[in-house]
């Protein structure tokens, strides 16, 4: 019965969507911000009660003659904004109303969302309670007829016992206090509105709390020219003396007060207290349809990392909630904007507008990510439009400036974008290399962003007083951006056998060639909001974001303590180890450690040997204190992200970090370096 329910509701609820789409369009229709307007709202009655406020005398005989006079004496401003205030309070009720009864039709309240479900029943009705509080005020024939029915109806609870109604008697038993008592819950409530609102959007990653500014701007001038049309009045002023007949009745506000006087006080607490009862208890209620601790992985692209996806999770949402990027916009399958590529795995694709996903389009992977729901472990990709600080993702063309072999299976590639825009980053981020057929490659920058914005010190900068002439573990020249050559972008690219791209770049790549890429992408990048001190982690080709990393550290004067873990297979493949070799000469403040798994006889090695991450393990026993970047493969992060949270690394503290890396999901880009795990990255 319950899901017969759900499916009529969501049957209407798309069919008026669609309408509302012909006539505002998709990224407009105010039914796909039904939050956001109620927050809107609530920031509407917040002002014009202000002001109000200000007016507003808190008196028996005052009372009623310091609305009339706002309403009629300054009609202009003050009785506007009190017809604003009135108008914006229904708004605010109605949209919530529609708000939660859209979740509950699209069965999204149960599981995880219990919180936003329970939260959301409570703002309801603190909104309720606020504004019937707000019809005693102005001490009308309405505020006689609300006071009374309220005494009434709380009188019937044991612990009033019918003291409450005592007060309205005689004229005479109502005074001063009583308006300063209604004065204080009438602030006090909206202030808790406001403080559970804020609670109950941070359990929503990204939510939204204001529509779009067209949206914005038609709700205000309605409200205006509704309360110019027909502006709130007051009634007669109250009189105890003598009883009510007729009444300008509120239907959003007191439909309960309507049956307070046809039924019992016991019958109307029990329909309140049972409707209250029964929406809190609903994500409890059968039919219980997510699978209970149900958890997949989501391996997203061109990010390079694996995110966690709850039962009944979408994967927008799994996404936005570790950082990622995702495009989106209504995150109710109305605009299109979230729509992306299911590369492997299957998706439950949820309920949208008939129209913007085609099963052609199902069949070719495409997946509105707001909708659908991860059956098992997923690797996705998407089209990025923004990096993180709101760095706009761009494509670019390049040429190759100069090509360094540093190992037998190492090149560093210096690329110089064409054009006069200067490539902004963040240092640790990567770029997309854009192969003919539109396929991609997924490559670190190795050198610190260049723009002075984002220097926020004058640190001398590393290798400015030259190139660095000196010779990597095969013999061959090193070489480094010259002054002048600032806006060269660094990769060290590691040859994969039968990769495409990267044997290309060994055996057929040339000065001046030219090359497309995107970026920057990636939300693993040095934070600079913490003091504790650094460990870096890199594994073979892993070290180009760390030296993108700690060469920004340099330059912007951090003092942060800064110890870099290289580890390696033998001496040959530490291509660049003579660069964090005199980093820790000149740089109090950095140590550079190499780790060799498998030093050969000629190595003649005396350092540290054997994995990476236990060397780090068997000097920091605890790291609660540590910040640590990991950079490598996916495997050597993966076995290292259980053992540093095992000695005390909080997930805060731990980037490039993985819970568990699920070894049937295939990588869209093979070639590429690494794969980022999420978490705190």
């Amino acid at each position: 019965m319950l899901r017969r329910i759900q499916l009529a509701g969501q049957w209407l609820f798309l069919r008026v969507e669609a309408l509302f789409n012909l006539a505002f369009g998709d990224r407009v229709n105010p039914l796909y911000y039904l939050g956001p307007i109620a927050y809107f709202m609530m920031w509407i009655v917040v002002v014009s009660g202000l002001y109000l406020y200000v007016f507003f005398k808190t008196g028996v005989d005052e009372a009623y003659a310091s609305v009339e006079y706002l309403t009629h004496q300054q009609w202009y401003l003050g009785g506007v904004l009190r017809s604003v205030h009135r108008y914006a309070s229904d708004a605010m009720v109605l949209t919530m109303a529609l708000h939660m009864l859209r979740h509950f039709t699209f069965d999204h309240y149960r599981s995880f969302r219990w919180f936003s479900w329970v939260t959301g029943v409570i703002l309801l009705w603190l909104v309720y309670a606020s504004g019937i509080n707000g019809y005693m005020l102005p001490w009308d024939d309405l505020a006689q007829f609300t006071v009374i029915a309220t005494a009434e109806w709380f009188d019937w609870l044991p612990i009033f016992n019918g003291t409450l109604v005592r007060n309205f008697i005689f004229e005479h038993s109502v005074n001063d206090r009583l308006f300063s008592l209604l004065s204080f819950i009438h602030i006090g409530l909206p202030l808790g509105v406001l403080a559970l609102l804020w609670i109950h959007t941070q359990r929503v990653p990204h939510a939204k709390t204001n529509p779009p500014r067209p949206i914005a701007a038609t709700l205000v001038a309605a409200l205006v020219v509704l309360s110019l049309i027909k502006p709130a009045l007051s009634g007669a002023h109250a009189d105890i003396d003598h009883a009510l007949t007729a009444i300008n009745f509120d239907w959003f506000y007191l439909p309960v007060y309507a049956l307070i006087y046809r039924w019992s006080p016991g019958e109307v607490w029990l329909l309140v207290g049972g409707a209250t009862a029964l929406f809190l208890l609903l994500p409890w209620l059968p039919p219980k349809l997510a699978r209970k601790g149900a958890v997949f992985h989501v391996l997203v692209h061109p990010d390079n990392r694996i995110v966690t996806a709850r039962a009944d999770d979408t994967i927008l949402d799994a996404g936005l909630r570790e950082g990622i990027a995702l495009p989106f916009e209504c995150r109710n399958g109305g605009c299109g904007v979230c729509k992306g590529r299911v590369l492997y795995g299957t998706v439950d694709y949820g309920v949208y507008q008939p129209g913007l996903l085609t099963d052609a389009e199902k069949r070719d992977g495409k997946a509105l990510f707001c909708c659908a729901k991860p059956l098992a472990d997923v690797e996705i990709e998407y089209v990025p439009v923004s990096a993180p600080g709101g760095i706009p993702v761009k494509t670019y063309t390049a040429r190759v400036h100069r090509l360094v072999r540093l190992t037998e299976d190492v090149m560093q590639v210096f690329l110089k974008p064409e054009g006069d825009a200067m490539l902004h980053y963040y240092a640790g981020q990567y770029i997309n290399i854009i192969l003919d057929d539109g396929e991609r490659r997924s490559f670190s920058f190795a050198t610190a962003p260049h723009d002075p914005a984002y220097a926020k010190g004058s640190g001398k900068r590393v290798g400015s007083s030259g190139r660095f002439p000196r010779t990597g573990a095969s013999g061959a020249n090193v070489s480094a951006p010259a002054p002048g050559d600032g806006d060269l972008i660094e990769l060290q690219i590691r040859w994969i056998q039968g990769g495409r791209f990267t044997t290309h770049v060994f055996t057929a790549m040339r000065e001046g060639d030219v090359v497309r890429f995107e970026g920057p992408l990636g939300s693993f990048f040095l934070r600079e909001d913490s003091t504790k001190p650094i460990i870096f982690v890199a594994g073979a080709t892993g070290f180009a974001p760390v030296k993108s990393m700690v060469e920004y550290a340099f330059r912007t004067g951090m003092k942060r303590q800064m110890i870099l873990y290289w580890g390696v297979r033998s001496l040959k493949n530490l291509y660049l180890g003579e660069l964090p070799a005199r980093w820790q000469q000149e740089h109090a403040n950095f140590k550079f450690v190499p780790v060799l798994s498998e030093p050969r006889p000629e190595d003649h090695w005396t350092g540290r040997t054997g994995i990476v991450h236990e060397a780090i393990l068997h000097d920091f026993p605890n790291l609660s204190a540590y910040q640590i970047y990991a950079c490598g493969s996916a495997a050597m992060v993966a076995a290292a992200h259980p053992a540093f949270m095992a000695h005390g690394l909080t997930q805060d503290d731990c980037f490039s970090d993985a819970f568990k890396l699920v070894p049937h999901l295939k990588t869209a880009t093979p070639q590429a370096d690494m794969v980022r795990l999420g978490g705190g990255a």
